[in-house]
């Protein structure tokens, strides 16, 4: 008996001491990259070119959603937004061109894992209703995604005087917000309801 409790207490120091050893890990500074942002301007451009790819890895996902949705409302949504995301991506160039930078994509994580998550609903879901509600719920994370990032954008260009930028940015921001609104509406008006059955 004495055994099993020395063992026991010998496996709960262990736990403890591995436990405070990762809360210091994770606690710790985390080392600058060589290519870091080193100002408010590095950061900005940084942030253009993750968007940038996102937006343009986006007009190929689209249609693949729009493929798979079956709602006439779902599918004209999908659409637009299909249009309204070639014209961003335009927006974004000229941000760019504005600030004299070559237009440059830089693979962008979150996005890239919300439409890894999106093909996973359509894979995990029946056709009709049901996907539908999927492809909804994996789009809305998309334009909550983007419209964090056009606000953010924007805020940026407005402390760095970069007018030009900022108009592109907010145009592209008020977008976001309305189809986001518009999915919403979509789901509310009967077709999550369908998807319960």
């Amino acid at each position: 008996m004495e055994t099993k409790n020395a063992t026991a207490k010998k496996s709960t120091a262990n736990k403890s001491a591995k436990n405070t050893s990762k809360s210091k890990t994770s606690s710790s500074k985390t080392a600058a990259k060589k290519d870091a942002a080193k100002d408010l301007k590095d950061l900005f451009e940084d942030s253009l070119k993750d968007i940038y790819w996102a937006e343009k890895a986006l007009s190929k996902a689209l249609p693949k959603m729009q493929k798979n949705a079956t709602d006439p409302k779902l599918k004209k949504a999908i659409g637009d937004h299909l249009e309204e995301t070639k014209e961003q991506i335009t927006r974004l160039e000229g941000c760019f061109k504005s600030l004299k930078k070559k237009a440059q994509a830089k693979k962008c994580d979150a996005m890239q894992g919300l439409l890894d998550e999106g093909k996973s609903i359509m894979e995990e879901t029946e056709p009709g209703a049901v996907r539908d509600a999927g492809i909804i719920a994996a789009a809305q994370k998309v334009e909550h995604y983007e419209i964090a990032t056009y606000g953010t954008l924007a805020a940026y260009a407005k402390i760095l005087k970069e007018k030009d930028c900022l108009k592109y940015l907010t145009d592209t921001l008020d977008e976001e917000k309305n189809c986001n609104n518009l999915l919403t509406k979509i789901a509310d008006t009967n077709l999550n309801s369908k998807a319960m059955k």
